[in-house]
Formats: structure tokens, sequence, C-alpha cells
């Protein structure tokens, strides 16, 4: 049998502060790649993670 379309989808995750921080470590954009799933999360989600740009952990929110 063929399997249906699966309910993970890949994502990118990117930092918030990198956008407008002008007073960090070196220029650029933190930014993930990680999955979810459409049914239980149906909107955007928002991770903390580590930003090397801004070394610190800041909120990485979902882009398109």
């Amino acid at each position: 049998m063929a399997k249906n379309k699966g309910t993970r989808i890949l994502i990118t995750l990117e930092c918030t502060e990198c956008r407008t921080n002008t007073n960090k470590r070196s220029t650029g954009v933190s930014r993930y790649l990680t999955q979810k799933n459409r049914r239980n999360n149906p909107q955007r989600i928002e991770l903390k993670k580590y930003c090397p740009h801004c070394n610190k952990q800041t909120i990485h929110k979902e882009i398109k």
C-alpha cells in the first residue's frame, strides 16, 4: 500500500533578536532547521535556542 503524505514537515527557525540588534558579536542571522507535526502544532512555533551571533539564548520563530 502507498503511504499518504506525512504529518511531519520541515520548518526553519530564525532568531528574532538578530534582525534588530546592532551590538551582536558577528554579522548574520541564526537559523535552525527542524521538524514539526502539522496536526499537533498547526500554528507557528517559537523555541528558545542558542544564537551564536548574539552569543546567548534567544527566541527563534518559525519562518516560511
